[in-house]
């Protein structure tokens, strides 16, 4: 299991806001090259985001779907990463001071990725969640509402 921490300068309703407009996701998301759907629910239960995964030309579309969201506290999600199979990703908010503590836990919940699970899986995990962490910090404290209204971005392969 990966778990890894960040202090984000910023209050907790800022970083909610980016992890709650899923069109942000490419700006963050380490991996992640471009958002092609995203529920219009997002991120209410059982809503999805479809996007495209991967490194240089090597990419494939995958998919996650929320299965735990608690505004401006804890968001969960269960990730489709073919052919590696799922993964929970919870990622919780706890306010510090004027700041928030940001908290990624991820781990494999099926197919090889879970089956592999061990120490050097444990170590990419690890160095991918604390870039992801870190761009987070990065989004949400350049977060512009008015230039998150209805676009999809693309930019920034992480």
């Amino acid at each position: 299991m990966a778990k890894r921490q960040q202090l984000i300068k910023c209050p907790p309703e800022q970083v909610w806001k980016v992890l709650a407009d899923g069109t942000s996701y490419a700006q963050w998301v380490v991996g992640t090259q471009h958002i092609l759907h995203v529920d219009a629910a997002w991120p209410a239960v059982g809503a999805r985001l479809r996007f495209r995964v991967g490194v240089g030309p090597v990419n494939f579309q995958d998919s996650c779907v929320v299965r735990i969201c608690e505004p401006e506290r804890r968001l969960e999600l269960e990730a489709k990463a073919e052919p590696f199979g799922t993964a929970r990703i919870a990622i919780e908010l706890i306010p510090w001071a004027e700041h928030t503590l940001a908290i990624l836990d991820e781990h494999p919940l099926l197919g090889p990725g879970a089956r592999l699970q061990g120490p050097p899986s444990e170590l990419l995990l690890h160095l991918r969640n604390r870039r992801m962490l870190s761009n987070l910090a990065r989004t949400a404290l350049q977060w512009d509402p008015a230039a998150a209204s209805g676009d999809v971005r693309t930019a920034g392969r992480h």
